[in-house]
């Protein structure tokens, strides 16, 4: 895919989390197209779980900033462990629902590109969930060129992503080969987007890490998640 295409395939990336806006959170709490049934529902809860245990245990502190904040999922998660927060999200939809959601005086919202974005400072710890998936193939390292430079001296990184199983989306959706690296996503009223969705191996993404000078261990749930904790090489 050469620039101008992917430009394009970005911005119907964007355009496709500006309109699920309003229901993205039925994807987390398993309603409506992503309602699995109860023995499902309850293995992804439980997966949930696991990774809030992590996160606690990771023990976040100081500044936090989070990208591709989203509704607030996260944001709600790590505001009693932070100093303070800046949470950046290219739609303002979401981050209209991240303010109603939280309402905290201690929480800086930002709307920017971050494929964009600069930040205007150093944070302690840095968090995102469900977004490294949707970072192209060929701006993998710029984007971990900016969570380096976005963090302070011996700070911390902390992420959650997907794993590769058709019962994690919506029941009208079709997941591709694990190899892939874009899907089409279907919105409740039925318009549909080609959005980049890239899965990662554990280990695989330990070792491309670790080639860009970091130093994580990534881990898996037992069926819909992968996690990284981890900080830069020293």
């Amino acid at each position: 895919m050469n620039e101008i295409d992917e430009s394009i395939a970005l911005k119907e990336q964007l355009d496709y989390y500006r309109a699920r806006a309003s229901e993205y959170d039925q994807w987390w709490l398993r309603q409506g197209r992503y309602d699995r049934g109860p023995h499902l529902n309850s293995l992804w809860f439980a997966d949930s779980a696991t990774v809030q245990t992590v996160l606690d245990e990771f023990n976040p502190s100081g500044r936090i900033l989070e990208l591709a904040c989203g509704t607030g999922i996260w944001t709600e998660k790590l505001l009693p462990y932070a100093s303070s927060m800046t949470c950046v999200d290219g739609s303002l939809e979401m981050l209209a629902i991240n303010k109603n959601r939280v309402r905290s005086s201690r929480v800086d919202w930002v709307q920017a590109n971050l494929f964009d974005w600069e930040p205007c400072g150093q944070f302690d710890q840095i968090f995102f969930g469900f977004w490294l998936s949707h970072v192209p193939p060929t701006k993998f390292e710029s984007f971990w060129k900016s969570v380096s430079d976005s963090l302070s001296p011996g700070g911390r990184v902390f992420f959650v992503d997907s794993r590769h199983e058709h019962t994690s989306t919506a029941s009208d959706h079709l997941l591709p080969k694990p190899e892939a690296t874009t899907l089409r996503r279907r919105l409740n009223n039925g318009s549909e987007y080609q959005i980049y969705k890239v899965f990662y191996e554990p280990s695989d993404l330990v070792n491309r890490l670790r080639t860009l000078g970091w130093t994580f261990e990534v881990s898996q749930t037992a069926h819909y998640f992968i996690y990284g904790r981890g900080h830069r090489a020293t």
